[in-house]
């Protein structure tokens, strides 16, 4: 009882106290809440992101939820609200499985920052990962709840609410589109379980969304909270952040109302090895990189184009969707390829090169690319930031 009461007295003082270990190995961006991103070097050194190492991107501090009394309250439907716990999620609905990536928002927001300052965490190339998720299909429980043809006469949209709160008691809530929730095609999960086993606390626990194609921020973690509706969430989070402006709009002149909510991601794509500032030994005659590619809503990836002279030529990259030696991810059906292509180039060193630009960008099966540079896409919160990704390195002889 003593031991409790000292660690409730150290909540009290210090909401975070309680938050969950994490992996030395990460780059904290922040402490509190805690957010950070695994090395670039390491990040694809596996198609299936190892759980410790998949990014942290927390608002609010990690809530401590007993897996026996949670329960998932779905409200706006025509026989009132339903209570579901964990064991009905589990027991109640058929258990579906995809592979799909996360990317935060602000994945890359360091290329914006080394152009003009923007508002927000630093990240790096990192805030991204793929991993197998396990649960229930929204639309399912939507179904099962009585969600018809009358309700899809006015519903819009499906807004979620986390169980993580804020010192006002306010929670993270946000919201997706009605037809992307109730889509056979979406594949949007209440999700119990990451990469076959429970999702970690800092990842959700007991129960998160998982919406593929879609940006991180509206895959809500800790979910307690499902409800219809005709608006979007009225959320801070949905209302004045996560949302694209021009570059020519600063913080004078910023109206949130104006731009929509952020929700499939562009077409991405970066080199995480070689890394930036390193140094190649010309004797070794060929160079290796490396790197992922991603495209939002679904659409695949279908080609990467490196450049080792700086953008003067190209060379097409190895596509794979699977850890060598392994048998590869099978083709998604189109429309629904919600997992990252890792990519690899081994190619000549151009001769007498002192240092190389070496340079990636990817091709969607829209044929969207990325832009070739971050100027026409700055903006004051450093989002959707998806230009060419550069890296320079020097070639010495040893």
């Amino acid at each position: 009882a003593e031991d409790l009461k000292k660690r409730e007295d150290a909540k009290s003082l210090d909401p975070y106290s309680s938050d969950p270990e994490r992996h030395p190995v990460l780059h904290v961006k922040c402490k509190k809440p805690f957010n950070a991103e695994p090395p670039p070097e390491i990040l694809t050194d596996s198609y299936i992101t190892p759980r410790v190492l998949f990014f942290k991107r927390n608002h609010l501090p990690v809530p401590q939820v007993d897996p026996a009394s949670y329960r998932l309250n779905v409200e706006g439907l025509p026989g009132g609200a339903l209570s579901l716990s964990l064991e009905d999620l589990k027991t109640r609905f058929p258990k579906h499985t995809i592979t799909a990536t996360l990317q935060c928002a602000g994945n890359r927001r360091s290329d914006m920052n080394k152009v003009k300052q923007v508002n927000g965490l630093n990240w790096g190339i990192s805030a991204i990962g793929n991993a197998k998720w396990s649960g229930v299909r929204l639309r399912d429980v939507l179904l099962a709840s009585g969600f018809g043809p009358e309700l899809a006469k006015w519903a819009r949209h499906v807004h979620f609410e986390g169980l993580d709160k804020d010192v006002t008691g306010t929670a993270y809530g946000t919201s997706i589109p009605i037809n992307k929730a109730i889509s056979e095609e979406g594949d949007v999960l209440l999700a119990y379980e990451m990469n076959g086993e429970d999702i970690p606390s800092d990842h959700g626990f007991p129960v998160r969304v998982v919406v593929p194609g879609v940006v991180g921020a509206r895959n809500v973690k800790w979910l307690g909270r499902i409800v219809i509706s005709t608006e979007e969430s009225s959320s801070h989070w949905q209302q004045h952040d996560y949302k694209g402006f021009s570059p020519g709009t600063d913080w004078k002149n910023v109206d949130p109302k104006s731009a929509p909510a952020i929700q499939e991601l562009p077409v991405q794509s970066a080199i995480t090895v070689p890394a930036d500032g390193a140094v190649i030994d010309r004797s070794d005659e060929t160079l290796t990189v490396k790197g992922y590619a991603w495209s939002g809503g679904g659409r695949e990836v279908v080609r990467v184009d490196v450049s080792l002279d700086g953008g003067k030529t190209w060379q097409v990259a190895q596509l794979r969707s699977g850890d060598e030696g392994q048998p590869a991810e099978p083709s998604p059906p189109p429309g629904q390829a919600w997992a990252w292509k890792l990519w690899e180039l081994t190619a000549p060193l151009p001769p007498e090169a002192e240092e190389l630009e070496i340079i990636c960008k990817a091709v969607d099966n829209s044929y969207n690319v990325q832009p070739d540079t971050v100027l026409p896409i700055w903006n004051l919160r450093g989002l959707l930031s998806n230009a060419w990704h550069r890296v320079k390195v020097k070639v010495t002889e040893d």
